[in-house]
């Protein structure tokens, strides 16, 4: 069998079980949703980084997020995976974020740039739900640039968690960034202000576009 279809099966095989396990957590142990959507958020994150590893074209990754994108789709209007859409208010984020990692392949293959993909694919899938936690722990600031409320606390978490991300990447890859420290902060405040403004699950489509840009930028 040919290497990426197997290795697209086992990928699409390991997202199935992120799902599986959120479900049997929202249903059998009594985990609220939110924390549920965050497991699968992280969960499926850390699984897409597995991409430029195990896939070496770009077909098979818009396969798996087309895939999911009409799975998620049609869990959304038939109200299953409640562990995902069991919320009151509308969010697209679980529609988003299967967008967001073959738009994040395709910059990765374009420009030959492991960067590309790890940078906006990490903050998304670490630095959000972070905020969102540290937000809700300690609600200090509260702001609002939607109708969605924000804290300080919340984006403070996002910001200094993406500048440790993107530095540390930087060193990782090797990166031949001139000024790292001042490009890490670059990316990290415009990727901050980014989730700050978005409402409704759009972050998640929004957020690593902007960090692409962002990085790119730097460059």
């Amino acid at each position: 069998m040919n290497t990426n279809i197997l290795n697209t099966i086992i990928l699409g095989a390991s997202f199935l079980l992120v799902f599986d396990i959120a479900e049997l957590l929202y249903h059998k142990a009594n985990i609220k949703v939110e924390l549920t959507r965050k497991f699968v958020h992280v969960g499926s994150g850390f699984i897409a980084l597995l991409f430029p590893i195990m896939l070496s074209n770009h077909w098979f990754v818009l396969f798996l997020s087309t895939s999911f994108l009409i799975i998620l789709a049609l869990s959304t209007r038939y109200k299953m995976l409640q562990s995902i859409n069991g919320i009151s208010r509308y969010s697209v984020g679980s529609l988003a974020f299967p967008m967001a990692i073959y738009l994040c392949y395709v910059a990765f293959a374009y420009y030959e740039s492991s960067i590309l993909f790890y940078l906006p694919i990490l903050i998304l899938a670490i630095c959000d739900p972070l905020a969102a936690l540290v937000g809700k722990r300690w609600p200090l600031g509260k702001y609002s640039t939607t109708k969605e409320s924000k804290t300080l606390m919340g984006s403070a978490a996002f910001f200094v968690s993406a500048v440790l991300i993107t530095l540390l990447l930087m060193y990782l890859l090797h990166d031949n960034t001139h000024y790292p420290i001042l490009a890490a902060l670059f990316v990290a405040l415009i990727a901050t202000f980014t989730e700050a403004v978005s409402k409704n699950g759009y972050d998640n489509i929004n957020v690593p576009t902007i960090v692409l840009f962002a990085y790119l930028i730097t460059q």
